[in-house]
């Protein structure tokens, strides 16, 4: 099913990766390598359902735009998603100037961890919205057909005819999310208002260029909704990583190299068609996608424990990877 090809995309990047790892440990000692060595797993193991989903886009950009997925979109998910982004949330967030917030992320990074920490309801509230109308946008499709949970897609599927029903269950929880948390209704509102206004932005963007192929505003509306995608699905490995580290440095190694190799699983799967071998996987990364919202949702009033953000997206991912074996054997055993 898959050829033994899709594995060396990974080869460089894991020699570069490996220089730096080192290079790591050599400059700034042993506790600083092991810490990047998990932020890169974290980062792999919360970004898994993104590099299938991200297939499911890219496959219609041309091969010019996966490069530059490749080349600036890197640049954005390190420095841009990774380092300015948070600190313009925290910032936002704790009403301090963007340059005082910087200083704090060089100069003291526990304090800008603290802040950062404590801007959780803004950023868990533009997440979860964000990932909720993602999945949303996929099972509530009226001309989706092929259902991996029969009895629940298909629902939702006909469900799908529904106008903006997406938009509808994405607010109505925003809304009790925000009742629930009344010290903090209003950040949880605009927040998650922003979020369900990025998607609606990019995805309409992608979806009205989508027929334009060979266009250049093609390539850059699918490019801006997957540049959005990455800041929905980072968010959680940038907060859990201050829990590891409070090294903005190792923080950004450790999360870049974790980035760049989910990008270069994104394009092994796009090159060499998985999304069509394996033929439930991308259902299983939305549901994923839905669990990850789901727990940046619950975040907003209990602490939930990383491994478990993890192990959920792990979990569905797995099961519909066994459910399109099973199916692609099935089918060769009747052909």
């Amino acid at each position: 099913m898959i050829k033994k090809t899709f594995y060396k995309p990974f080869i460089f990047p894991s020699v570069v990766s490996a220089l730096i790892l080192v290079a790591v440990g050599y400059f700034m000692g042993f506790a600083a390598l092991g810490t990047a060595a998990l932020l890169v797993i974290l980062e792999i193991s919360l970004s898994f359902d993104n590099a299938i989903v991200n297939a499911g886009v890219l496959k219609h950009m041309s091969p010019v735009w996966r490069a530059r997925f490749m080349t600036w979109g890197i640049v954005l998910a390190v420095f841009i998603t990774r380092a300015v982004l948070p600190m313009l949330t925290v910032s936002a967030s704790a009403r301090v100037s963007p340059i005082d917030v910087a200083w704090l992320a060089v100069n003291d990074p526990v304090q800008y961890g603290v802040l950062l920490s404590s801007s959780h309801y803004v950023i868990n509230a533009f997440g979860a919205m964000f990932l909720f109308m993602v999945g949303f946008s996929y099972f509530f499709d009226a001309d989706k057909t092929r259902h991996w949970i029969h009895a629940v897609e298909r629902r939702l599927s006909l469900w799908g005819s529904v106008q903006a029903i997406e938009m509808l269950i994405a607010l109505t929880m925003l809304i009790v999310s925000a009742w629930l948390v009344p010290l903090h209704a209003t950040e949880i509102l605009a927040a998650g208002c922003i979020g369900i206004l990025a998607f609606i932005v990019t995805h309409g963007l992608a979806k009205i260029f989508a027929g334009l192929e060979s266009s250049a505003k093609s390539g850059l509306a699918l490019f801006l909704y997957l540049s959005m995608l990455d800041v929905a699905f980072s968010l959680d490995s940038v907060i859990g990583a201050f829990a590891l580290s409070t090294n903005l440095i190792v923080i950004l190694i450790g999360l870049g190299i974790g980035a760049y190799f989910v990008r270069t699983l994104t394009i092994s799967m796009v090159e060499h068609g998985t999304l069509e071998s394996l033929i439930y996987i991308e259902h299983g990364a939305h549901w994923a996608i839905l669990g990850l919202a789901g727990v940046m949702i619950a975040s907003l009033f209990v602490e939930v424990p990383e491994p478990v953000t993890g192990l959920i997206g792990l979990g569905f991912i797995v099961s519909a990877y066994v459910s399109s074996s099973r199916a692609a054997r099935s089918l060769m055993h009747q052909s």
